[in-house]
């Protein structure tokens, strides 16, 4: 039997680590939609189609992952209210359950986001090693080569996809660090 203190304690402790999760992943989640919002804009879609598609895919699936991971903090900021009330109280057995599945939304993101950074990184030094040397001496988009990529500059677009990939990535991972101190903090 857990004593009131440290009922107390864990409540506050689900409480704030599951607000700073919330605001941290809310964040960096605004910044991804802003990126994949850029990149599907009319002629910039164009152009990430070209080499992009695949790893812009799965970095929409964790995108969509992560939607998924901002309702469940909000799951264990409700836990720890129910926790720290004085009606029903949720038992250990199913806030380890919220937290696990927490875990496992964190990791499932963090495996697409993994993928998806790799097409998106493999798409980019495919096109990087496709650039024929000496780039502002010929003309841009003109040749014709394995991929009909030869003198196709690497764009910013295609640079923020990276990072919108790896903001995904970031947010996956402070979800799994305080799923787990979390988890361990119960037990």
């Amino acid at each position: 039997m857990v004593d009131r203190l440290d009922l107390q304690r864990i409540s506050l402790s689900l409480r704030r680590l599951g607000w700073g999760q919330f605001w941290i992943q809310l964040s960096l989640a605004v910044v991804v939609f802003v990126v994949l919002l850029l990149t599907s804009n009319g002629g910039l879609a164009a152009a990430a189609e070209r080499s992009l598609g695949p790893g812009l895919a799965l970095t929409t699936l964790a995108f969509l992952v992560l939607l998924f991971s901002l309702w469940q903090c909000w799951s264990v900021v409700r836990c720890g209210r129910a926790l720290d009330s004085a009606g029903v109280r949720p038992s250990r057995g199913e806030t380890s359950r919220l937290l696990r599945r927490g875990l496992l939304v964190s990791l499932l993101g963090l495996v697409l986001g993994i993928v998806g950074y790799q097409a998106l990184a493999g798409s980019l030094f495919v096109q990087a090693s496709l650039q024929a040397p000496g780039f502002f001496g010929g003309p841009v988009g003109t040749g014709v080569g394995r991929s009909g990529l030869v003198n196709y500059p690497i764009t910013s677009i295609e640079m923020l996809s990276v990072l919108s990939n790896t903001q995904v990535l970031t947010a996956h991972l402070v979800g799994l660090l305080i799923d787990l101190w979390l988890l361990r903090r119960i037990h």
